[in-house]
């Protein structure tokens, strides 16, 4: 038989594509950022079965480690196939049911995601709005509440659309004054500042891989107190999503190890990785993320640029700038992809085309990374 398939559509493309290599890049954006090697390696290792008594160990490992770095005795700590947002809405969902009161701070992108997932699994949503840029305080939420009962009470501990650190202590207090469970959006704070969940009474948190853990996008690990369990296991309805129902990831991530569905098995060798370095470097790993943030502060003001948080509330792994007047952001952005290799974040909705995120998370919080950055953007300024 002759072969016509060469000059076909399907033997032209299989002609066309070649391997991708993608190009050498310096993540100091938000999010993803710097992998290394070590990681990249397990990402690469031979992939077996999700049922594989050898990777049901990694797993249990997996759970051990991140119980370390969230800093929780809790035994709900899972690992959610999906990104950061993918642990918002589980949170959610599990927790959720219609009518539930919801409490929930927005002062950037992710506070106001939050908001619109509890409306979306049925809350009865109350938002706390605020200045981008600055923390809420916890008047805010008081007067917000009119004295009320919540069952929740929501917060972003890391907001990644403007740089801001929350202070979680005085939320917890309000939150007993309410009655309500304290929910945190950790995604850009665990490993590059302490969230502390057990020292905090945090009862649910959850957080992704691609920002300080320095892993590749695709998990969102999350861990629950024992309080919210209970409310997990007494809801009155079965959870609205079924890939999301913790009472079925806990039956695979526990002991009975029942099927759910067929985990991201590399993406967890690469997660076991990421943790394992976290916890060898331990508390230093947060001071150097405070250093190179000081640094790279220093430095942007030196410049005459503007940050955009006040120093007391600035969260060490991002960084907000605010673009100088008559600067085209995203004409500097793509300059210093282009001729330096470095990618940083524009803003986002008010702060759109009027501010940077340059993110020092994980592996980039160098402080041969800030030079870099600070040379570049000098640089392209000047000009």
């Amino acid at each position: 038989m002759t072969d016509n398939s060469a000059g076909s559509g399907e033997g032209r493309a299989r002609a066309r594509f070649a391997a991708f290599v993608p190009p050498e890049r310096l993540l100091l954006g938000p999010g993803p950022s710097p992998v290394p090697e070590s990681i990249l390696a397990a990402l690469g290792r031979a992939t077996i079965g999700h049922l594989d008594p050898e990777f049901l160990r990694v797993m249990d490992e997996v759970r051990a480690m991140l119980r370390a770095v969230f800093e929780t005795e809790s035994e709900h700590v899972y690992c959610m196939s999906g990104t950061g947002s993918a642990g918002m809405e589980t949170v959610m969902v599990n927790l959720v049911e219609p009518g539930t009161r919801v409490l929930v701070g927005v002062c950037g992108v992710f506070g106001g995601r939050m908001a619109e997932v509890a409306r979306r699994a049925g809350a009865d949503v109350t938002e706390v709005r605020g200045e981008w840029g600055r923390a809420l305080t916890q008047d805010a939420f008081r007067m917000a509440a009119q004295g009320r009962r919540f069952d929740l009470l929501c917060v972003v501990h890391a907001e990644t659309s403007t740089g801001v650190l929350q202070p979680l202590e005085p939320l917890r207090e309000l939150a007993d004054e309410l009655g309500a469970l304290l929910v945190a959006d950790a995604v850009t704070s665990l490993g590059g500042v302490p969230v502390k969940m057990d020292a905090r009474r945090l009862d649910a948190v959850y957080s992704g891989t691609q920002k300080c853990l320095s892993c590749p996008p695709g998990l969102s690990p999350l861990a629950l107190s024992e309080r919210a369990a209970e409310r997990l296991r007494h809801r009155t309805r079965p959870v609205q999503s079924w890939y999301l129902d913790l009472s079925l990831i806990a039956q695979y991530w526990g002991r009975e190890r029942a099927y759910h569905h067929t985990a991201p098995i590399n993406m967890i060798y690469a997660l076991h990785e990421a943790l394992r370095l976290v916890l060898e470097e331990g508390d230093a790993r947060f001071e150097r993320h405070r250093r190179a943030s000081a640094a790279l502060a220093a430095g942007l003001e030196a410049m005459g640029l503007e940050l955009l948080v006040p120093k007391g509330e600035r969260l060490p792994p991002l960084t907000a700038v605010r673009v100088p007047e008559g600067v085209d952001d995203g004409a500097v952005r793509a300059a210093l992809l282009e001729k330096h290799g470095i990618e940083i974040g524009g803003g986002l909705g008010p702060l759109k085309g009027r501010a940077w995120r340059i993110g020092l998370m994980g592996a980039g919080a160098t402080k041969e990374n800030v030079t870099r950055v600070l040379s570049a953007l000098s640089e392209l300024l000047e000009r």
